[in-house]
C-alpha cells in the first residue's frame, strides 16, 4: 500500500493550526479550503492522525474525487471506485454528506444516488441481490463543492474533540479541538502559567496540560478503522506506543481553573483527574473580577459567557466592560478571550492586539488577543 490521500476537517478558522499540525507528523499537505485540509501520506498517517490531530474533527480517506453536476456523474464516478476492496459482503456503509454551491443541493437525493452506485458496484464483486450491513461500519462521506465531488471513507468514528474526559460538560461547554486551538494561538510556554477564569468544564486547562505535556489527545479512546481488516493492527499499535513514549509527564508547566459556581468546579476537577493532568492543574472556586496581578508570569486564556448561549445579552455585555477593568490592571500579563460578542473591544474598553474569527461550534466568535504591555 503506497501513499494513501486523506483528508482532515475541522471547525471554521482551525485550518492553519491544523497543517501545521499535519507537517509535524511529517506528511505531505495538498490543499486547504475552509473546514477542510487536504494530505498525504503513508498507511500509518491513519492512526498516527487519529492519536495526534488536537485541533481537526475527522480524518478521511479519499476514495476519488471527480466533477458532478448530474445525478448521473455522481453514480458513474462512485461506482468506478473498486469498493470490493475496503467493504465486504455483510459490512455496513451508510451515507452521508454536503453540497455547498453545487448544481446537486439536494442531499437526501445525493445520499440515496451515493449509496445506489455502491450497491451496485457491490453486486457485481460479490453476486448477491441484498447486503445485510450488519458488519463493521463504513461510514461513507460526500462532499460536492461548486460539483466537484470528494468521496470518502471515515475513519474517526466519533469525532476527534470527544477525547474520553468529558462525559459530563456545564451549560455551554467549548470543543475540545476549539479549546486547543486557542492554547496554541496563545503559546504557551512551560515557565508562564495559563489560567482560565471562567473553566467550566476545565477544557482550557485541560487541552493546555495535554499539549505541554505532549500527551497525545487520542492517546486513551478508539477509532473507527481500527476494525477496518485492511489496516494492519500492528499499524495502531506502534502508533500508540509511539505516543506513549513521547510524553513528557516531568514538565514544570501548570494552568489554573477557576469558576464562580462550586458545582461547575466540581464537574471540572473530575474531568482533570479522567484526563490524568490533576498534577498540572489548580482548580478552585473564584470570581473572576477578583483576580489580581502577582509576580508569576500568566496568560489569561477564556471562553466568558455570551448572551446567545447561556446568559442574557445585557448581563454578558455588563461583564465585559467589568473585566476589561479589572483585567486592563493585570498587565504585563496575556490576555485570550473568545466571544460572539461583535462590540466586544468598544465593551472591554481595549482595542486587541490581534483579532481572529474563529466558530464556537455554529457560532462565529473573535478571538480577542492582548499581548502587549500597558503598564509602562
Amino acid at each position: 500500500m503506497g501513499n494513501i490521500k486523506l483528508v482532515a476537517t475541522c471547525l471554521f478558522g482551525l485550518e492553519k493550526l491544523v497543517g501545521e499540525e499535519i507537517d509535524a507528523l511529517g506528511y505531505t499537505r495538498r490543499e486547504t479550503i475552509d473546514g477542510r485540509v487536504y494530505f498525504e501520506g503513508p498507511p500509518d498517517a491513519i492512526p498516527r492522525s487519529n492519536i495526534w490531530l488536537r485541533t481537526a474533527e475527522r480524518v478521511l480517506i479519499e476514495m476519488a474525487s471527480f466533477e458532478a453536476r448530474t445525478f448521473t456523474e455522481l453514480f458513474d464516478g462512485v461506482k468506478k471506485i473498486p469498493w470490493e476492496r475496503f467493504i465486504r459482503e455483510k459490512d455496513a456503509f451508510p451515507v452521508k454528506g454536503h453540497s455547498i454551491k453545487s448544481d446537486l443541493h439536494s442531499i437526501p437525493d445525493c445520499q440515496k444516488m451515493v449509496k445506489k452506485a455502491v450497491v451496485e458496484r457491490l453486486k457485481q464483486s460479490y453476486n448477491t441481490e441484498w447486503f445485510e450491513e450488519t458488519g463493521v461500519k463504513f461510514q461513507i462521506e460526500f462532499f460536492i463543492l461548486n460539483n466537484r465531488a470528494v468521496i470518502m471513507l471515515d475513519t474517526t468514528g466519533v469525532p476527534l474533540h470527544k477525547r474520553g474526559y468529558r462525559p459530563e460538560s456545564n451549560i455551554a461547554p467549548i470543543r475540545e479541538t476549539l479549546a486547543a486551538g486557542l492554547v496554541k494561538i496563545s503559546r504557551p510556554r512551560e515557565d508562564v502559567i495559563l489560567w482560565d477564569p471562567f473553566c467550566g468544564s476545565g477544557t482550557i486547562a485541560i487541552e493546555a496540560a495535554l499539549m505541554m505535556t505532549n500527551t497525545a489527545p487520542g492517546l486513551f479512546r478508539t477509532f473507527a478503522a481500527e476494525k477496518y481488516p485492511w489496516l494492519p493492527a500492528k499499524l495502531w499499535e506502534n502508533a500508540r506506543e509511539e505516543a506513549k513514549k513521547a510524553r513528557n509527564l516531568n514538565t514544570a508547566f501548570r494552568a489554573i481553573a477557576t469558576d464562580i459556581d462550586p458545582d461547575t468546579v466540581e464537574i471540572a476537577r473530575d474531568n482533570i483527574r479522567r484526563a490524568g493532568m490533576w498534577d498540572y492543574i489548580n482548580c478552585f472556586t473564584k470570581d473572576a473580577l477578583t483576580i489580581r496581578r502577582d509576580d508569576k508570569r500568566t496568560t489569561i486564556v477564556c471562553n466568558p459567557p455570551y448572551g446567545e448561549r447561556m446568559d442574557t445579552v445585557r448581563s454578558a455585555q455588563a461583564l465585559y466592560k467589568k473585566m476589561g477593568n479589572v483585567f486592563k490592571k493585570l498587565s504585563p500579563w496575556q490576555i485570550y478571550i473568545i466571544t460572539s460578542e461583535e462590540d466586544f473591544e468598544n465593551l472591554y474598553g481595549a482595542r486587541a492586539d490581534k483579532v481572529r474569527r474563529l466558530y464556537n461550534g455554529m457560532i462565529r466568535c473573535n478571538y480577542y488577543q492582548y499581548f502587549k504591555r500597558t503598564d509602562k
